[in-house]
Formats: structure tokens, C-alpha cells, sequence
């Protein structure tokens, strides 16, 4: 249905129906419209209108004595169309900021606050995912022995962010050999992005003078060291906000998030993959490609740290108050760039 096509009525009716069914989450009567909305209306008017967007699939009555319900179409044409973005007060910004702030430049504390800080102040669920390391410039790794026959491999990346593995090996390889092959894998792979080196690792190794047993070893490691996708971490907070929503009071429906939520691999894929877009990214019920959260609106926004980026955002049911949460989750993103920049 183009928005377009709409009337004026039609759309001054289903932007009052959705504001007011996102505050009471009760079914909406064409009374309720015309007594609170004073559209100038009179009730019968209303239904009518009321009657031709049930036709267009925008609302839906989920009894036939009940008011109606928006359907994901018509939350989809309210969001991008309908909605008056609702802006941030100063000790609203304040306070997201202090929040994101407390985890200092340690990314795992930062990230943790900001799905506690989501969480919190949308009474939803909020959701943080580690940056994408793939995507950072490598400037310095180093090989340093641990117990006998494993190392840690420390990958350090232009944004000042940097992780270890701990990598098994043969033991006969002395102190010498592991720190030769460290200058050579810095020379030859520093100024690459993860993703880069992962790709050509054994091309730009194939001509070294260096045992091929180690170059062997970590050709074979090199999803493990140069790829984050077992790697890439999710904070989620507000599983018991949830709870007090209506919409999640039935069990079954409720533990369907949280086993997304304990699988984790399907969600951040999901979530991670907002991170190639820029702004505010709204997925609503049916839109999103996880049946487990099919009655759920997903918010996102993206963050950076240099030229790495991860995702931020909230899930709650289709109804929520998108015009405030937009506003929340965008700021957010952009308190938590400035933190780790």
C-alpha cells in the first residue's frame, strides 16, 4: 500500500489509532479517536475511514467486538512517514553520556553499559555487538609463549582496540624462531585490514625463509586469528522488562527471545549486519529474518571506534514508542563513538 494513495483522513485516523494503541495497548474504538483526537469527526466518519484501512491491511480487529490493532504494514507506513521524532532533554543526554562514559576506553565494560543503559531507559531490551574486527587496519602483533606448546597471538588494529588467541603449537619451535616470524608476519601484513590478511595470508608468506610448519600452523589458524565472527561479542540487557510487556505474557513467547539470546550466533549476524548502513534502522514484526522475533520491532544504530563499526539498539514488541526510542538509540550510538574515539 503507497502512502501516497492515502487520504488526508486516512492518514490523520491510523497516525491517531497507532499513537494512542502504543500507550494503552488496548484495541482502538472509533469513539476513542473522535472524544480524544477532536478530529472534527464524528464517530461514524471515523469507523468508516477506520473500515477502508483494514481493507488496505494497515490495521486489523482481533475480535469483532474490539476496537482495532495496527498491522506491521501500518506501523511500517506510520515509521516512515507519520512519526514526529521526539527530541532528547539535556539531563536525558546527560545521563545516557555519564552511563557510556563509566566504562572509561575498555570496550567490553563500555559496550556492557550501554545495553544496561538501553535496557533501562526504554524499559525494552537493549542489545550491544562488538565491533567488527575484520574490519581494522593491523599495527603490531605479537607471538608471546604461554604454558608449553601454546602461544598468544596478540592483534592489535589502527583504532587502539586489540585481541589474543591462545594458539597451540608444536613445542620444539625455540624463543628465536617464533620471535623471527613475528617481524617477518609484521612487516609483511602490517597497514592490511583482518579481512585482507585472512584472504592472502599464505600467498604473502609463500617466499620467507621461515619454517613451514609455523607458516603451516597459522594458514590453517587464519579464521580464527584475522576473522571475528567467532569472535564478535553481544551484551543484552532487559529480559525482565520484557516480562511487564503485555505482548510477551504468554511463556512461550517469552522464551523464544531468550533462547535467541542464549544461541547468539543467528542474532549477531542479524544485528552486526546493520552495521553496514548508516542511521537509525528500524525492522518491523514480519521484516525480520528470525522467527523468534517476529512480533518484535528491532531499533538500530551504528557506532564506531576509528574506522571500525559496530551495532547498538533495542528489541521490544511492534508496539513501542518509536518516535522517542529513534532519539534514544541515536544519541546513544553517537555518545558511544565519541567514548571510544
Amino acid at each position: 500500500m503507497a502512502f501516497e494513495n492515502l487520504t488526508s483522513r486516512e492518514k490523520r485516523v491510523l497516525q491517531n489509532l497507532i499513537c494512542h494503541y502504543i500507550q494503552t495497548a488496548d484495541p482502538v474504538g472509533s469513539r476513542v479517536i473522535a472524544n480524544k483526537y477532536r478530529m472534527g469527526l464524528s464517530s461514524a466518519t471515523i469507523r468508516n475511514t477506520m473500515q477502508d484501512l483494514e481493507e488496505m491491511g494497515l490495521i486489523s480487529q482481533p475480535h469483532t467486538s474490539a476496537g482495532r490493532i495496527p498491522t506491521d504494514s501500518g506501523y511500517r507506513i506510520f515509521v516512515n512517514t507519520l512519526l514526529k521524532q521526539e527530541p532528547l532533554t539535556d539531563s536525558e543526554k546527560k545521563y545516557i553520556k555519564s552511563i557510556v562514559n563509566q566504562g572509561g576506553k575498555r570496550i567490553d565494560i563500555v559496550l556492557s553499559q550501554t545495553s544496561k543503559i538501553l535496557g533501562d531507559i526504554t524499559s525494552l531490551l537493549g542489545i550491544s555487538i562488538s565491533p567488527r574486527f575484520e574490519e581494522g587496519v593491523l599495527t603490531r602483533m605479537n607471538l608471546v609463549p604461554a604454558a608449553e606448546g601454546k602461544i598468544f597471538v596478540i592483534v592489535a588494529v589502527k583504532s587502539g582496540l586489540a585481541r589474543s588467541i591462545l594458539m597451540e603449537i608444536e613445542s620444539d619451535f625455540s624463543p628465536n624462531e617464533l620471535r623471527h616470524f613475528e617481524d617477518v608476519l609484521n612487516e609483511r601484513l602490517s597497514g592490511l585490514t583482518l579481512g585482507q590478511i585472512r584472504r592472502t595470508i599464505s600467498e604473502r608468506l609463500a617466499d620467507t625463509d621461515l619454517s613451514p610448519r609455523l607458516v603451516k600452523l597459522f594458514v590453517d589458524a587464519r579464521t580464527n586469528i584475522w576473522s571475528d565472527k567467532d569472535t564478535t561479542q553481544i551484551h543484552a540487557t532487559g529480559t525482565g522488562n520484557l516480562i511487564k510487556q503485555p505482548e510477551f505474557a504468554d511463556r512461550e513467547t517469552l522464551l523464544s527471545i531468550i533462547n535467541i539470546l542464549e544461541d547468539k550466533k543467528e542474532l549477531i549476524e542479524f544485528i552486526d549486519s546493520k552495521s553496514l548502513v548508516e542511521g537509525i534502522i528500524i525492522t518491523i514484526g514480519n521484516e525480520n529474518p528470525i522467527d523468534e522475533i517476529k512480533n518484535c520491532s528491532v531499533v538500530t544504530s551504528k557506532y564506531q571506534v576509528g574506522k571500525i563499526s559496530g551495532t547498538i539498539g533495542i528489541i521490544g514488541p511492534t508496539r513501542m514508542p518509536y518516535s522517542k526510542l529513534i532519539s534514544i538509540v541515536e544519541y546513544t550510538a553517537k555518545s558511544l563513538t565519541d567514548t571510544l574515539s
